[in-house]
């Protein structure tokens, strides 16, 4: 049904020709005859919009209104009336009723006003459930934390896409919160009651991955004891959040394709399709369009997936960041067992912000709980950071410096200078151990590869 609909009239022929008219649009109608009656009804079982008689027995239309505005402040009416003035639809509106039509009402105005109406209750709805999301995406289990512009246009984007049922994409690196982003977008959306689930495509053997995806029946291969349940089915009404989205196995990904293509899934050793109704969101620290262009991912799925792409920027390029995260991890870690929150010293704070940290957000939480831990005051001061975490190899980011440096480079163009600088200095580091490099870098071998080809990287320039 399109909506739930009360009809009040005292007038039984009036009631009957409406009622038949929005049936017939396939409305659900119920009629009560008496403003005593509709307030009962509604009151027992709310109705999506009201359509209400002025001049009625016992208590009129208006006062009727008065009452269901009181016991329903969100209740949606249309007010009818046969002796229509000015005045009455004036006080009509006031009184909070959607809108006033005359009798004898022409069909096709008041079916064009209960399809505005229900649509404002939607858009209402709609509108109060992406507030409640975002201040629940406050919440510390998906605080994006932080005021850089960066992550500004994160929350703006955020809010933008979570209402609708549009894929996204979320490109970044490692630790750099590309799981609190998509989690923020489920609890902004008219989802955020269903499940938000969770697959690792890079932590799945490929030989796994499309049973845990889509599931199996029993007996369809070796070890298949009994029917199992994929993630597609467990997140129906709710999120699917496929991680590492470019480890994914490239014979998964024509699944992958096909369940967003056409709503359904079968099960490992089955041929009954299960139609789903589930919002994907995946995320990759790879360039997809390089995996495209090695013949690694699908340009199909690719174009499935990246309706709305998200940007998560490394923790290095919001440094103006690193004071409000140490607050926030402070106050999360400090109330753990045998722990206790310490302030950090301003110099500490400034130590924390000129690190690179290429484990990003993930690798800062690391060292705040370890700072905690072994900072022997009862503050977290410079010399702490200089004591407990490692020193670094590399330049430490000197914002003014770098400034000065771009020359009339453009973003894009001073971007990829200082990431093939830094990757040679960590390459020499490890002395061109390119496995050992990746692993420091918390990414994948072929992902270092592919940048080494793409910025011309040679041995010799150590």
């Amino acid at each position: 049904m399109k909506g739930r609909i009360l009809v009040v009239d005292d007038e039984r022929s009036i009631r009957d020709v409406l009622a038949q008219v929005l049936g017939y649009e396939g409305y659900e109608v119920a009629t009560a005859a008496s403003g005593g009656e509709a307030l009962a009804s509604h009151r027992a079982h709310p109705f999506d919009l009201i359509i209400l008689d002025v001049k009625m027995q016992g208590i009129d239309g208006i006062d009727t209104l008065q009452q269901l505005r009181q016991q329903d402040p969100d209740a949606r009416v249309v007010m009818i009336s046969g002796h229509g003035t000015i005045m009455t639809a004036v006080q009509s509106v006031k009184q909070g009723a959607f809108d006033f039509l005359e009798k004898p009402l022409d069909s096709d105005r008041l079916l064009v006003t209960v399809q505005r109406a229900l649509e404002h209750r939607r858009l209402e709805g709609e509108n109060a459930r992406l507030r409640e999301g975002l201040a629940r995406a406050t919440d510390a289990r998906f605080a994006m934390v932080g005021s850089s512009e960066g992550l500004q246009k994160i929350r703006e984007l955020v809010a933008r896409v979570a209402p609708t049922n549009a894929r996204v994409l979320i490109n970044g690196e490692n630790g750099s919160g590309k799981e609190l982003v998509a989690r923020a977008i489920h609890e902004a959306s008219a989802r955020r009651r269903g499940p938000f689930v969770e697959v690792n495509c890079a932590a799945i053997p490929s030989e796994l991955l499309e049973s845990e995806l889509f599931g199996h029946v029993k007996g369809s291969f070796t070890g298949a004891s009994s029917d199992q349940v994929g993630k597609f089915e467990v997140a129906d009404g709710g999120t699917l959040f496929l991680d590492e989205i470019g480890d994914l196995a490239f014979n998964a990904q024509a699944k992958i394709l096909r369940a967003l293509q056409e709503g359904v899934i079968v099960r490992v050793g089955d041929s009954k399709p299960i139609p789903i109704d589930v919002r994907v969101i995946a995320a990759t620290n790879r360039d997809l369009t390089d995996e495209i262009a090695a013949g690694r991912f699908r340009e199909d799925l690719y174009h499935r997936l990246n309706v709305m792409p998200i940007q998560v920027p490394p923790l290095r390029q919001r440094s103006e960041d690193v004071p409000a995260l140490v607050s926030h991890f402070v106050a999360v870690l400090g109330a753990g067992p045998g722990m206790a929150p310490k302030p950090f010293s301003g110099g500490a704070l400034r130590r924390l912000q000129r690190r690179r940290w290429p484990g990003n957000v993930r690798e800062l939480r690391n060292a705040v709980e370890r700072l905690l831990i072994l900072a022997p005051g009862p503050e977290v001061v410079e010399e702490d950071v200089d004591l407990v975490l490692p020193p670094e190899t590399g330049p430490a980011i000197e914002p003014d410096k770098m400034a000065a440096d771009a020359g009339d480079r453009t973003f894009h163009e001073f971007r990829e200078d200082a990431e093939r600088a830094f990757l040679v200095a960590r390459l020499n580091e490890h002395h061109w151990n390119v496995a050992e490099t990746a692993r420091a870098l918390g990414m994948p071998r072929s992902n270092l590869y592919n940048k080494i080809e793409k910025y011309g990287i040679e041995r010799q320039q150590r």
